[in-house]
């Protein structure tokens, strides 16, 4: 099964990943990946589709799917190191997986969180990406025919 990342959702304060159900006159309806369990995000929480994050990098930003490729293909679709590593252990595996990571803006909490998203979704089986589709190539090819 085909995931795509628009319809999984981070929430400020509120732990782990949420699939996104729909929309509420109070907030986001969305069931939790860790329980199951279906609930109501208020208006006021800060959410962010996983889409939309990226990593800092010395050239481009890299969106999060791109990341959680990357590790796929290095851990052969199976987990990857604990959340719970040191940091001194996350960075030499984000050296070691994204050399051109911007250490001045990306920290080891921020790769432990993006870890544990990660293993999250690898354990539910939510690995296989829609492919984001490049809406400048579509706007390009269309002006070159």
């Amino acid at each position: 099964m085909q995931v795509d990342l628009q319809k999984i959702l981070s929430a400020s304060g509120y732990p782990g990943l949420y699939k996104y159900l729909s929309q509420g006159r109070q907030g986001v309806i969305v069931e939790s990946l860790l329980t199951g369990k279906r609930s109501c995000l208020p208006q006021s929480a800060k959410v962010s589709s996983l889409s939309d994050i990226t990593i800092f990098t010395n050239n481009d930003d890299m969106l999060l799917q791109d990341v959680f490729v990357k590790i796929r293909d290095k851990e052969n679709g199976g987990a990857t190191i604990s959340s719970k590593s040191t940091s001194e252990e996350m960075i030499a595996y984000f050296t070691e997986l994204i050399p051109e990571y911007d250490k001045n803006r990306v920290f080891p909490s921020h790769m432990k969180k993006l870890v544990e998203w990660y293993n999250l979704l690898q354990q539910k089986d939510l690995l296989d990406f829609v492919e984001k589709k490049d809406e400048n190539k579509e706007e390009k090819d269309e002006n070159i025919q």
